[in-house]
């Protein structure tokens, strides 16, 4: 196993509710990251094509039968994508391209079946020679986010074993659930990806304390989106009317050692690719002399967790 890594984490905007200006967006970053050395890239939650961050700041959408949110919800959906498909298919070949491991944040949409018209917030992993190696839905959508999102399954509770040592990761406040984070840390991750918006103070928290508590590298992924990026059937909230470059999501980005602390601090109003070399991976495994929470700090007498690991559909 590679006791070394060079990560690329994307700190940008994709082209909102436009999945293949997305597709030529994202091209065009894992060529960057790839000349620049980076074997790992990872995008943030639903980079494509976009985080609704307007949720938190057009009030209107909550109405019922209200057509602007009708329109944007139909928009979203149109520009999701679909498992398999070419779109879905052309993330792989740019891993077998490229020679990277890629983890991103996407909007899910089937055609049929159960969950068909729904969308979901979900998180893939494609590795080197492009396998789409796991595919999680996010269980919970957080707060107002279920106006938008269908809830996910345990499938994706599943860490995938890389050159690099094993690697998984979780969408957003899944981070604050106890389950779910035992679950994962029971997957035995090396480095574990945490997608989020934007990871303000209290995301950063919970980022450290991941790494903290599973004994794992933490690279916690944001993103950034501006005034200008709400939809243009909803109501520009006042405050951004004649700011249209203002951040709404700021980014924070950052890298977390076994132990805790920061490796790489958080990256805010940065747009673009952040690399970090990411050395002495093994340092994990000396970590977990004091804690872990699987193994010898683990009561199986007292405690029984199951997990359906049954994908819906």
């Amino acid at each position: 196993m590679k006791n070394n890594i060079k990560v690329a984490i994307v700190q940008d905007a994709p082209v909102h509710f436009d999945l293949a200006a997305s597709l030529q967006k994202l091209e065009e970053r894992i060529e960057e990251a790839a000349a620049g050395g980076a074997e790992l890239v990872v995008f943030g939650e639903t980079w494509l094509s976009g985080y609704p961050a307007w949720l938190d700041y057009c009030g209107n959408y909550s109405m019922w039968d209200y057509a602007p949110m009708k329109q944007v919800f139909a928009r979203m959906y149109q520009n999701a994508l679909r498992i398999p498909s070419p779109e879905s298919e052309r993330l792989g070949e740019l891993c077998r391209k490229h020679g990277i491991t890629l983890v991103i944040g996407v909007n899910e949409a089937k055609e049929g079946g159960r969950g068909a018209r729904t969308i979901y917030n979900s998180l893939l992993i494609f590795d080197k020679s492009g396998e789409l190696v796991n595919h999680h839905r996010k269980l919970m959508p957080t707060y107002t986010e279920k106006l938008l999102y269908g809830h996910g399954d345990g499938h994706g509770l599943r860490a995938v074993d890389t050159d690099f040592g094993r690697l998984g990761g979780l969408i957003c406040w899944e981070h604050l659930m106890p389950l779910t984070r035992q679950a994962m840390h029971r997957e035995g991750e090396l480095i574990h990806i945490a997608l989020w918006p934007n990871v303000h103070e209290m995301l950063q928290i919970a980022s450290r304390s991941y790494a903290f508590e599973g004994r794992c590298f933490v690279i916690a992924v944001g993103q950034t989106f501006r005034a200008h990026d709400i939809p243009t059937e909803l109501e520009m909230p006042a405050q951004f009317k004649d700011k249209p470059d203002a951040f709404l999501l700021r980014g924070g980005s950052c890298i977390i050692g076994p132990d805790g602390k920061y490796l790489l601090e958080p990256q805010f109003e940065t747009e673009g690719i952040i690399f970090h070399d990411l050395q002495d991976l093994n340092r994990a495994f000396g970590e977990s002399m004091a804690l872990d929470v699987t193994g010898h700090y683990n009561r199986t007498d007292v405690f029984n967790l199951e997990i359906d690991k049954t994908r819906w559909d």
